[in-house]
């Protein structure tokens, strides 16, 4: 693992086994509050008139950093929020604290998070009041759950690292867990990932991406799906 500065002041992690950041290098904590914050979380509170609970399954939970800008949002808005990600490979505490995303969240949460990360790969924690957080550390087929979500987080690395993440076994079961209205939300948007999300049932909607990329993807699962 390699420390990297990003275009916008915050840092990300360089993975040089599979040869990817966990973060855009255009800017790390931007790109995790445009994909996942702004067209993920508070779009889905905005157009459900839902203001006091969501629940949000992440699929690649890496450096934390998407958690940790979503539990801010929620905290500071009264929200509940019941999170839970998927990490074959969780990062050990000392790479967790390199990018220093505390920086841009009460120190209170991060230093929360830090104290409860360990206890959080062995069972659902509470962070603090009003947030709850898993990490389930398996490979993404072995995932299962019996409540669903709200919103999931695809957040794998890119088709050309990790493409064994993108097919549509892998899809077609992650989705399995997203309850019927539910949001799906990537920085991603290739043709194979509509075709698979369209045959799913999935509403498919392009959007502006974060800098860096030009369209990223959210799609809402059919109620019949």
């Amino acid at each position: 693992m390699r420390l990297v500065l990003t275009e916008d002041g915050s840092y990300t992690l360089f993975n040089e086994l599979i040869g990817e950041h966990y973060h855009s290098t255009h800017g790390a904590v931007q790109e995790s509050r445009h994909v996942f914050l702004q067209a993920g979380l508070i779009h889905f509170l905005e157009i459900h008139s839902r203001s006091e609970k969501i629940s949000v399954l992440e699929v690649g939970f890496g450096t934390g950093l998407n958690f940790l800008l979503s539990a801010a949002y929620c905290l500071d808005n009264g929200i509940q929020l019941d999170y839970c990600g998927i990490e074959a490979h969780p990062l050990d505490e000392g790479l967790l604290k390199a990018p220093n995303y505390g920086d841009y969240v009460d120190p209170v949460l991060w230093e929360a998070f830090l104290r409860d990360y360990p206890a959080a790969l062995d069972k659902p924690v509470l962070i603090q009041p009003g947030l709850n957080l898993g990490i389930v550390p398996v490979r993404v087929l072995e995932f299962t759950q019996e409540g669903l979500f709200d919103l999931l987080y695809f957040d794998a690395f890119g088709t050309s690292h990790q493409p064994e993440m993108w097919t549509d076994e892998v899809l077609k079961h992650v989705c399995r867990f997203l309850k019927p209205g539910g949001t799906f939300v990537t920085y991603a948007i290739t043709g194979q990932l509509k075709r698979s999300l369209k045959a799913l049932g999935f509403t498919i909607e392009k959007l502006p991406g974060a800098p860096g990329k030009r369209e990223m993807l959210r799609a809402v699962k059919g109620y019949l799906a």
